[in-house]
């Protein structure tokens, strides 16, 4: 039985993907940062008559990190799947948000990414396969105003996908990034938002958070964003990302159809008006 890593198991995308690999004959560890929270899984993969190991891992903190993996590692044997999905969303403006919460931004989205993929390679390089899906978002390939902190961070980790694909072909391991549109899952509920510090930046939040609160009603079912990833692991080859929701593609296909000053204005227009 093959062995699959998913952080961010509580709720969401993370939650329906451990239980979408249990399904499909994975062994899945199903970790995060507070296993009190483990209820909603506990009974999904009840009633889907599967097994989840539960398990604790904090994603910002590296002895969590280590220990969470070591242990994986000694129980299962191998690592074959990696399903980097924990992290959260800071919202305000640039010149609102504290330096901290950028920095706590990116530990959790970013750098937490990065330091379990370092201790996982190793393993996966001595058995010669492997598969690394970092969970993103369509906002990965563009900006929107009063979310610098989260877009950068997933903007980062685009770029590191790519840089992980080619590195560690020779391997064996394959990595891919999935960009989903808005998902109907507790991101809203658990976000951080910095106070504006004027009646713009106000405005301009409160207008973000009313259309991204519409479109959470009518977004993707998480289950989706969940059978993409199996998709990918099931490709001989997996492509370099894969977008997911209607909202997506029609915002990369929006994008790949106009220069970048067009798309601005098309966003401006029709997304963002004043």
């Amino acid at each position: 039985m093959k062995t699959a890593l998913v952080t961010g198991c509580s709720s969401g995308i993370g939650l329906y993907t451990a239980i979408a690999l249990a399904k499909d004959g994975y062994a899945v560890h199903a970790t995060m940062r507070d296993t009190s929270k483990d209820a909603e899984i506990r009974s999904v993969a009840s009633k889907e008559s599967v097994d989840v190991l539960v398990s604790q891992l904090d994603v910002s903190d590296e002895a969590s990190i280590s220990s969470a993996i070591t242990s994986i590692a000694e129980q299962s044997g191998t690592i074959d799947v990696l399903v980097n999905n924990a992290g959260f969303g800071q919202f305000g403006a640039i010149e609102d948000t504290a330096m901290s919460d950028f920095r706590s931004q990116f530990d959790t989205n970013y750098f937490g990414v990065v330091s379990i993929i370092q201790k996982v390679l190793p393993y996966m390089r001595s058995q010669k396969s492997g598969r690394i899906i970092n969970i993103g978002s369509v906002v990965g390939r563009m900006g929107l105003p009063c979310s610098p902190a989260y877009i950068s961070s997933k903007f980062a980790l685009e770029g590191l996908t790519e840089c992980l694909r080619y590195e560690v072909d020779q391997f064996n391991i394959q990595a891919t990034v999935i960009e989903p549109g808005v998902i109907k899952t507790q991101f809203i509920k658990s976000m951080k938002i910095a106070q504006p510090s004027n009646e713009v930046y106000t405005n301009m939040l409160n207008h973000i958070m009313s259309g991204l609160e519409m479109m959470v009603q009518m977004g993707t079912d998480p289950k989706v964003v969940a059978d993409a990833v199996l998709d990918a692991i099931h490709e001989e080859s997996m492509q370099p990302r894969y977008v997911v929701g209607a909202d997506a593609n029609m915002f990369v296909n929006v994008k790949k159809s106009r220069t970048d000053a067009e798309f601005e204005d098309f966003m401006k227009k029709e997304v963002f008006p004043q």
